[in-house]
């Protein structure tokens, strides 16, 4: 075993703290690599605090990965010792069901070791996150990094990025297709940039006025209030998709209504109470509500690409360690534009 620092939480009430921990050792097929920044993604909260229930302890979050390879196994063959490397979400699958024959592993049936508050596929080893100096994992899920981005604003494109991505791509957005997005945060952020860089029509359908500036900013070509009744019927059965990437509770209906026949809603964001939906909306003009979960490999690889060629990363405040709590706080109040990063150096 190699030892690790990092960051943990070691109850649902407990700030995050200096924490020592182990690694395991190199495998054959592993790569190691040394964290230099982590993201900070709203789920990283809800866990730690335990909100969604589940949550073991003690909790190394951290699932926005970017790094310098220091070591591979003896059959690695896709990987180097120096080159920029990312983990996202998940560390291994089980690689056998038919989803994961498919490169679709966010979809695995039988059981997703995720980066951390998870097991590996043994069922009993814990899986420690990237608010740590380094870690070890299967070449598979280790994906590459350009080194013609800003690595800080890379690191949120390991779920941020590839949460919105994913169902923009599976909806096929693109030249002629109209896409509204509800919410414009960490994840709302990432869906303006990535579907104005597939050349959708993008529109920001948000209750607070003061953001049509960003909105704009980032790529968006229309800006709706929600609250305004007026502006709300104008982009009445307008869209053809909406990514909606609220996490709070809200009423779904009168977004439903903004959606052109055979129009979808995915829901990408995770409130914590089940939604009500009328049937009427969804009925008359055969429109869809979905969900979408992060991306396979294949799918977070070519996400990285894209993003490369159009020069896209997200927009974040980086910040030391020692102020990871602080951060928390402000996360939860909203007080970030738009996702934070963890300068692992300051570990």
């Amino acid at each position: 075993m190699q030892p690790a620092k990092g960051y943990a939480a070691t109850d649902s009430q407990a700030p995050l703290a200096p924490f020592t921990f182990a690694r395991r050792d190199l495998g054959a097929h592993d790569v190691q690599i040394e964290i230099l920044f982590c993201g900070v993604c709203h789920s990283d909260v809800h866990q730690v605090r335990n909100e969604w229930g589940g949550s073991t302890f003690p909790m190394v979050p951290g699932h926005e990965i970017v790094g310098r390879i220091t070591a591979v196994g003896a059959q690695v063959n896709t990987f180097s010792v120096g080159e920029l490397a990312g983990v996202g979400c998940m560390v291994d699958t089980c690689r056998s069901c038919p989803n994961c024959k498919q490169g679709l592993e966010q979809y695995c049936e039988t059981h997703i070791s995720f980066t951390y508050n998870s097991t590996e596929q043994d069922r009993v080893t814990r899986t420690y996150g990237g608010y740590s100096n380094q870690i070890v994992v299967d070449q598979h899920y280790v994906l590459r990094v350009s080194d013609k981005l800003d690595l800080a604003g890379v690191a949120p494109l390991l779920c941020a990025g590839i949460t919105t991505y994913s169902p923009l791509r599976q909806w096929q957005a693109g030249p002629g297709s109209r896409v509204g997005v509800v919410g414009l945060g960490g994840l709302g952020h990432m869906a303006v940039k990535l579907a104005a860089a597939m050349g959708a029509e993008v529109t920001v359908l948000s209750t607070s006025p003061g953001k049509e500036a960003d909105a704009r900013a980032l790529g968006a070509h229309r800006f709706v209030v929600t609250k305004d009744a007026a502006a709300l019927k104008e982009v009445r059965t307008y869209f053809d998709l909406i990514i909606n990437t609220v996490a709070a509770n809200m009423d779904l209906n009168p977004y439903m209504n903004l959606l052109r026949l055979d129009g979808t809603m995915v829901m990408v964001g995770l409130p914590p109470e089940a939604p009500q939906i009328g049937i009427f909306p969804l009925v008359g003009q055969r429109r869809r509500l979905a969900g979408s979960h992060i991306g396979g490999i294949r799918e977070t690889q070519e996400m990285l690409d894209f993003c490369a060629e159009h020069g896209l990363t997200s927009d974040v405040e980086v910040i030391p360690i020692s102020q990871i709590n602080e951060a928390y706080d402000r996360l939860v109040n909203g007080d970030v534009k738009y996702r934070f990063v963890i300068d692992m150096a300051t570990l």
